[in-house]
């Protein structure tokens, strides 16, 4: 690689103003939400569309440049961080909303419209996209595509996936692709739904069609508060197998509404262990029947009060306190990592037992906020990564968490990706046959391996050749009922 003549050559597709090189811009960019491990780019481009972004991949093939595409930087597994330094492809400048078909409920979108934005400008129809990540108001769709993300609503609506209709992706040699034709149904294979979750490791979207949702007609909210975790979990897994399907089923520890108090002042009930948030949308009819069915499990599981949302605003303040609970651990801690796995629903008393153990061990506070409706556990463990015996034990706790969750029927990602953070995990879950069919996968899309590169695979050739032993160790005689 030359640098010179590279960015000279950038300038021209995408302007000055669109390079950044300057060595105190670019360590804004050696790190997503995840800042265990920095690396900086040489350089970021910010491109405004699709032709701009085949010009910058195929002038990075032509200089043999890895390539990373970053959406809003809020990723939390380093799926973002530039491992091996080459061009970082930003794509907050193409944040255009292209175009809005409601008779066919869909909208075409640039990958750096922000989720929120999104949600906002679809209000007055009617429609929502339904997707809402805890970062929601500074997430990108690119990202949300990328990682696959959920959120609160995943329980009833599904994850990113689920809303994709189809993309337009530059590929690795700068050539530009559509997967999908935009409506529900499409002849060959799925490569919309292998693009989604794909980590920015297949190439770069540049556009989506997105499918659009009904607004529901109506919405209760209801805080379920208990003197332990452990009735909370309980109500969760009952209410599932019960056949019973709210919106949102969403749960927050003592710690974790202490500092949203602490710092927002929304006077969230902290008499409690924990607090199970409940929602129920739909028609009227019905609605308060779903409801009274899902309260009445709350007090057979020893709940010590359940109290309704009663207005819009009450509504919105409690949804307030859940979305900005990972915002409000700064007042708690220098640093926290925010844990992301998933365990089959009736393991969470069992899972939110063993995450106490391992606080209680290694010495560090950790807050609980997450999806139980869907058993995705978000331990957040907070500490000073100045402190190196701290990082150090911080570490430990999620190589822990994550085996554990293993070890209890679940996996190691269920929103936020594999990234760096968990991809020496990946032989814990796939033999070396899974691990080689996804490898070939990827090498269809990107066979010099030039975008994103020391993602989601193993680094380590032990960890490869383990994978066929760790793979018989973590599922032997194990009873996930």
């Amino acid at each position: 690689m030359e640098p010179t003549r590279l960015i000279a050559e950038l300038k021209q597709i995408v302007g000055v103003t669109g390079v950044v090189t300057d060595p105190d811009a670019l360590m804004t960019y050696d790190a997503d939400g995840c800042v265990m491990d920095t690396h900086a780019p040489h350089v970021v481009v910010l491109p405004t569309s699709t032709e701009q972004v085949s010009a910058i991949v195929r002038l990075a093939a032509q200089h043999d440049v890895p390539v990373v595409p970053r959406g809003a930087g809020t990723g939390l597994s380093g799926g973002a961080t530039p491992m091996h330094g080459g061009i970082i492809i930003g794509t907050s400048r193409m944040s255009q909303i292209l175009e809005l078909d409601l008779p066919n409920g869909r909208v075409l979108v640039q990958p750096g419209v922000i989720n929120w934005e999104l949600t906002q400008y679809l209000t007055l129809s009617g429609y929502h996209f339904a997707p809402d990540p805890s970062s929601q108001k500074a997430c990108t769709i690119g990202g949300n595509i990328a990682n696959n993300s959920g959120g609160p609503h995943c329980l009833k609506y599904g994850v990113t996936t689920n809303h994709v209709l189809g993309v337009e992706m530059v590929l690795a040699d700068g050539s530009v692709i559509w997967t999908g034709d935009g409506t529900p149904d499409c002849a060959g294979y799925d490569l919309t739904g292998v693009i989604n979750g794909s980590e920015g490791t297949f190439g770069i979207v540049t556009a989506t069609w997105l499918r659009l949702t009904r607004l529901p007609e109506a919405i209760r909210v209801v805080l379920a508060l208990y003197p332990t975790i452990a009735g909370a979990t309980s109500t969760v897994s009952q209410v599932i197998a019960r056949g019973l399907l709210p919106a949102a089923l969403e749960i927050m520890d003592r710690l974790a509404i202490k500092a949203v108090n602490t710092m927002y002042r929304l006077g969230m009930p902290d008499e409690a262990g924990a607090l199970l948030i409940v929602e129920v949308d739909g028609v009227t009819d019905g609605l308060d029947e779903l409801l009274n069915d899902i309260v009445a499990i709350c007090w057979s599981n020893g709940a010590l009060d359940v109290r309704p949302a009663r207005t819009p605003a009450e509504q919105v303040r409690v949804w307030s306190a859940r979305k900005n609970a990972f915002g409000a651990m700064g007042r708690l801690a220098p640093t926290y990592h925010l844990v992301d796995t998933v365990v089959p629903r009736t393991r969470l008393p069992k899972m939110m037992e063993e995450v106490a153990q391992i606080a209680q061990e290694l010495n560090l506070p950790v807050a609980n906020v997450f999806h139980a409706g869907d058993g995705n556990l978000h331990p957040i463990i907070l500490f000073d990564r100045r402190d190196p015996d701290q990082n150090e034990r911080a570490l430990q706790a999620v190589n822990r968490m994550m085996l554990i969750s293993i070890e209890q029927g679940g996996v190691i990602s269920g929103e936020h990706g594999i990234g760096v953070e968990k991809q020496e995990f990946m032989p814990y879950l796939f033999n070396q046959d899974d691990l080689a069919a996804m490898a070939a996968l990827h090498q269809g899309f990107d066979p010099e391996g030039r975008f994103n590169p020391g993602k989601i695979f193993p680094k380590t050739q032990n960890a490869r050749d383990l994978a066929e032993q760790r793979h018989s160790m973590a599922f032997a005689d194990r009873d996930v009922a």
